[in-house]
């Protein structure tokens, strides 16, 4: 009876003391503690890094250089003497222009202004009337003519039918007689090919 009274207390004795619970875990040693495994295997390469660069693009062309029209000469340029009629009644003054064309396969460069424009107005061989006798103002006008490219003075000129000289440029002129009279006329140095003949009644 007595070993069965002193089981019992054995029993209850270690029912109430654990000594296991409510101690301190002890942490693992560092010979216990798992070590991350290293990859061995390099990460693969992100898109951007598989792709090959796009090829440069190749240098553009060169633009090509502008060229610089040269001067007109008399094998570019056709110039032709024009009047506003081909006979001119009493009274009606001769109006005069000036057409020119490059007739040649480049552009070429003229002075169109007034300074370098020429009207000579001629009866027989006896000089009338020249534009440039009596001029008080001149300009420059340099333009290009394309191939094949005409134009025309704006403005005509008129003769007034009088016989001009630089010494009667303010004073009384002698009328022109009637007759035939032929227009002469250059441009940039350029003179017209033919006479443009007009008559005065």
């Amino acid at each position: 009876m007595l070993l069965v009274l002193l089981a019992i207390a054995a029993a209850v004795v270690l029912a109430i003391w654990q000594p296991w619970q409510g101690s301190p875990a002890v942490a693992p040693s560092a010979s216990q503690t798992p070590r991350p495994t290293a990859s061995t295997s390099s990460p693969a390469p992100s898109p951007a890094e598989t792709e090959t660069d796009a090829p440069a693009s190749a240098d553009p062309a060169p633009s090509p250089t502008a060229t610089t029209a040269a001067a007109c000469t008399t094998s570019d340029i056709s110039v032709l003497a024009v009047t506003d009629k081909d006979s001119y009644g009493g009274g009606e003054q001769p109006q005069l222009s000036i057409t020119l064309s490059n007739t040649s396969a480049n552009p070429c460069l003229i002075n169109v202004g007034t300074s370098k424009q020429s009207f000579v107005i001629m009866s027989g061989s006896d000089t009338w009337w020249r534009s440039t006798d009596c001029q008080s103002e001149s300009s420059d006008q340099v333009v290009q003519l394309d191939p094949g490219q005409t134009v025309s003075s704006v403005t005509p000129l008129t003769w007034d039918r009088t016989r001009s000289s630089v010494d009667t440029c303010d004073s009384a002129r002698p009328a022109a007689l009637p007759g035939t009279y032929n227009l002469q006329v250059s441009v940039g140095g350029i003179e017209a090919a033919d006479t443009k003949r007009f008559e005065l009644r």
